[in-house]
């Protein structure tokens, strides 16, 4: 079955900087409804529309094509009197951002008493290699079509 809209997607990709250093590689299959659902990155859904099981591709995306350009509003410092104990250089936290969504935070920098923030994906401002092979193609449910994601196994639950 070939790729096109309201199918959904099975593949195994790896996610590597520009450099080839290995950032990020499925462990478990990764399902998407493809067609435009904002489910994967445009430019990967493009070369994947009207390929069939067993594709297999190497593309290099740009950081506006992958996880975006680095915001430097994103980037903020904190005292540290408002972090629990035992914050650490490189954590996570979650947190809410200036438009009142949740935002995950990484712990950049420790410095006296203040923690400098960055709410910017890890992998933003970066040009990545995205290497990817498909495993299985299929009609998608009227479920998932409504839900705008696949559901099940290695999709999304409710």
């Amino acid at each position: 079955m070939k790729i096109e809209k309201d199918t959904a997607v099975t593949l195994r990709y790896k996610l590597m900087d520009s450099t080839g250093k290995l950032l990020d590689e499925s462990t478990d299959p990764m399902v998407y409804l493809h067609g435009g659902y904002e489910n994967i990155f445009p430019k990967v859904e493009a070369v994947l529309d009207g390929q069939e099981p067993g594709f297999q591709t190497t593309l290099d995306l740009a950081p506006e094509d992958a996880f975006g350009l680095l915001d430097e509003g994103l980037v903020q410092t904190i005292p540290k009197s408002q972090f629990p104990p035992g914050v650490k250089v490189g954590g996570s936290l979650k947190g809410v951002g200036e438009d009142g969504q949740e935002q995950i935070f990484t712990v950049m920098k420790i410095k006296g008493d203040t923690v400098m923030l960055d709410g910017n994906h890890p992998f933003a401002g970066k040009t990545l290699r995205f290497s990817l092979v498909v495993t299985d193609v299929r009609v998608a449910s009227e479920e998932e079509i409504a839900h705008r994601h696949v559901h099940g196994e290695h999709g999304h639950h409710h």
